[in-house]
């Protein structure tokens, strides 16, 4: 079993993914994933900005942020990002306890800003999260910030 299948069934199960999903997602993630890269976080997320968009599969590893998609109606997979760290820009993070939820943010080469909502099982795992994102994107401290938003000023 190469390194990515062994990391990768481990953190599926800790995220709560069902084996029916995983083994629908990992031909896709396969193709994106290089038999070598470990993976780091596998969360089920939302995309806060079309909630009726389907649910969505982030794969997170050392080296690639691979998200995939499912339709809500037809149960239809498709890549939704593929993209690696060194071309994503603007990363952030902010965890939600009572979600319990992180909301995860970054622009891809293209341009476009992608948000999602991962969606964890106990509160617990939020800063788990946390401290996994921490772990993949401290060699870029100045694109990413890993803190609660700031108040605005009224």
């Amino acid at each position: 079993m190469d390194v990515f299948s062994r990391t990768f069934l481990p953190a599926a199960a800790e995220a709560g993914v069902a084996i029916p999903t995983v083994s629908r997602h990992m031909p896709i993630l396969r193709r994106c994933v290089e038999t070598d890269d470990s993976t780091v976080l596998v969360a089920r997320c939302v995309n806060p900005d079309h909630p009726l968009a389907g649910d969505f599969l982030m794969l997170l590893t050392y080296r690639r942020l691979v998200i995939t998609q499912e339709t809500r109606v037809l149960h239809r997979l498709r890549l939704h990002l593929n993209a690696n760290l060194r071309h994503l820009s603007n990363v952030n993070w902010s965890p939600d306890v009572r979600g319990p939820a992180v909301d995860i943010a970054a622009t891809a080469v293209d341009g476009v800003r992608e948000r999602f909502r991962a969606r964890l099982v106990e509160p617990e795992q939020v800063w788990q999260v946390d401290a996994l994102l921490k772990l993949v994107f401290r060699g870029r401290a100045s694109d990413t910030v890993a803190r609660r938003p700031a108040a605005r000023a009224a």
